[in-house]
């Protein structure tokens, strides 16, 4: 199909309002808008004033009332548990209009907080959609997030309710979440009046006498309740995001924007039909899962996968390709480290060719920059358009993508392709104005941001204008750094703090990491800016190998080092390189590069919360110190 991109983005740029009231059409809402955009108080823009609407009826209701009643919903996979349920829209309105009544039963009203604390499990969507239907607001924490962790956010939130489950399983264990909600609520100084907790049979929580209340039971007392009308401005969610003051920021979404915005994209970003099976491989504490498994395939009627597993190890390299061989899944949507460790375990593909990939259309990587040599691995072993796009917590939904829906552009390994409509992407230099073509910069969003982006954060509006409108007055800082092509593709190379400044020379780590994961022997890797008293930084990559692999490691590093030489040149300084068994990752797949600067560099570090396996700093520390790190 011929890309109609440019006459689209076109359209948006010429005249935003009528762009997205004409989206907004493909919405239910109970009272339309006095008006598109509120613009009387930027920065803080303000979508669909006036309107009413509500996000579980447009989700669920409206697809019963529609004929879609036995369309399948949800389908729940859980290779952990050895378990799989497929919910229609009827039978998921059902149990969330029944624990709906389960909420309203305890007290929980319009406006109030709800923080989930839960597992990849069902009833995380379910809550999540309840929360939608009655008018609360819910925040979901991820799972097994440290107990002062958990407290830090039950103070910010002040949430009437919590809803969590006695466990999570994991690969080859049980995590028990009951003594850490205790723990959190004891060491929070906002005190929730109510825990419901779903027990599961893989460990059986502690329950509080008139403070905790058994999910099945309530279930069984309760009385459906109907949908309550918000305004299109009312806060649908809070998601907690890291803040630079080790205080989290709570990033708000509103149900109007929100709705129309998630909507659009189904179809002319990811280009699935109604009916067709969206998988999005992430989790529920992040924006991804949000977004993408919850809200926007349900909104667009489509089949969404919820996933309780790995893409490794439940049980090999194939649990990805065996899900969307036997649920017919038409677009998958999950982190370049997802791949990476699959093309770690099998590269060579043989577990993709165990199964029947023909109903796949796509593949979309987003999270953090996809290298192009993994890029092109998924391309190569699946025959498919791969595309990595670009956004933040903060955004909601993709700022630049290659949109499917509208016809695909020529694919640049590397880059994220163009920004979506809606978007006004800028490179800006230190100074604030707009940079030439090909020059790296800091990356900016023209306000005002679309529908679906954040207004604020909650109660913190003062760091709102700090964190994101006063640096560059007139447009979003993202944070990011990168460049635009001539032809107006967008390269996101890197986090701005992950710009490295070798002897006066600003070096992107992602044009690095690039080269490096070029090598046929790595499977992914990281390069941070190591202290030097020469130099102020100098660049240290860290890598790790293939399956398989049994060449000498000073052959491979000597390799490494040579190839940065030639292709980024003499100014990288590239010259140490060390072989780890494993790169610390957050849940949600993001290196965490700042903590490995801190051990390189012998400074103190908290560990981060969302770090997936704490060991492996301990891990790095020592291969770090093997070759003289930190530096005496």
């Amino acid at each position: 199909m011929e890309s109609t991109y440019d006459a689209v983005y076109g359209r948006w740029l010429s005249d935003p309002a009528s762009f997205w009231a004409e989206a907004a059409e493909a919405v239910h809402w109970f009272k339309k808008w006095d008006r598109v955009i509120d613009a009387s108080r930027p920065p803080f823009y303000r979508w669909f004033p006036g309107a009413e609407l509500n996000t579980c009826y447009n989700a669920l209701d409206l697809h019963v009332e529609t004929g879609k009643a036995d369309w399948p919903a949800l389908i729940y996979e859980s290779p952990v548990t050895n378990s799989r349920k497929v919910f229609t829209y009827r039978e998921l309105l059902d149990e969330v209009a029944l624990f709906a009544g389960v909420l309203l039963r305890r007290g929980v009203e319009k406006g109030d907080r709800v923080i989930i604390y839960m597992p990849m499990v069902p009833e995380t969507a379910i809550a999540m959609l309840v929360c939608a239907r009655i008018g609360a607001i819910h925040s979901v924490v991820f799972g097994g997030f440290a107990a002062n962790e958990l407290a830090t956010r039950i103070n910010d939130a002040t949430p009437k309710l919590i809803v969590s489950a006695s466990c999570a399983v994991e690969v080859n264990r049980v995590v028990p979440y009951k003594p850490l909600l205790d723990q959190a609520i004891e060491l929070a100084t906002a005190k929730p009046e109510v825990c419901i907790i779903l027990q599961r049979p893989q460990e059986l929580a502690f329950m509080i006498d008139g403070h905790d209340f058994d999910w099945t039971q309530e279930m069984a007392y309760a009385r459906p309740a109907d949908c309550v009308r918000v305004a299109a401005t009312d806060p649908l969610y809070i998601l907690y995001t890291s803040g630079t003051t080790g205080i989290p920021k709570g990033v708000v979404r509103d149900n109007g924007g929100h709705c129309v915005a998630l909507k659009w994209s189904m179809k002319n970003i990811y280009g699935v039909e109604p009916g067709e099976v969206f998988w999005a491989a992430s989790d529920m504490g992040w924006a991804v899962g949000h977004s993408y498994i919850v809200y926007g395939p349900l909104f667009h009627g489509n089949t969404t996968v919820l996933y309780e597993g790995k893409p490794v190890g439940t049980p090999d390299p194939g649990a990805f390709w065996r899900v969307i061989s036997e649920h017919h899944v038409r677009v998958l949507f999950t982190a370049p480290t997802a791949f990476r460790a699959i093309k770690r375990e099998d590269p060579v593909g043989n577990y993709i060719r165990k199964y029947d990939l023909s109903n796949l259309r796509t593949l979309f990587l987003a999270g953090e920059r996809c290298d192009p040599d993994t890029l092109l691995w998924a391309e190569k072993q699946l025959g498919v358009p791969v595309i990595d796009h670009w956004w933040q917590t903060e955004t909601g939904w993709p700022v630049g993508a290659n949109c499917a829906g509208l016809g695909l552009l020529p694919i640049r390994p590397g880059s994220c392709t163009k920004a979506v409509p809606g978007y006004d992407v800028r490179v800006l230099g230190e100074d604030g104005q707009e940079i030439p073509a090909g020059q790296n910069g800091n990356i900016a969003i023209k306000l005002p941001l679309p529908p679906g982006c954040l207004p604020t954060l909650w109660n913190k509006d003062s760091e709102f204008l700090e964190s994101y409108m006063s640096t560059y007055p007139g447009y979003y800082k993202t944070a990011d750094a990168g460049y635009k092509d001539k032809d107006g593709y967008l390269w996101i190379m890197s986090r701005t703090d992950d710009i490295i400044n070798v002897a006066g020379h600003r070096l992107s780590t992602g044009a690095l990491e690039e080269v490096l994961a070029s090598h046929s022997d790595v499977a992914e890797c990281a390069v941070i800016g190591a202290a030097d008293d020469l130099k102020g930084e100098i660049p240290l990559g860290l890598m790790v190998l293939k399956a398989g692999v049994v060449r000498p490691h000073d052959l491979i590093t000597a390799e490494l080092i040579r190839m940065v030489r030639e292709r980024v040149g003499p100014v990288a300084s590239f010259k140490v390189a060390v072989i780890v068994k494993r790169l610390p990752k957050t849940r949600s797949g993001k290196i965490v590069r700042g903590t490995i600067k801190k051990i390189a560099d012998g400074r103190e570090y908290q560990i981060p919360p969302t770090i997936d396996d704490p060991a492996i700093l301990d891990e790095i520390t020592a291969d770090l110190a093997a070759i003289g790190y930190p530096r005496k």
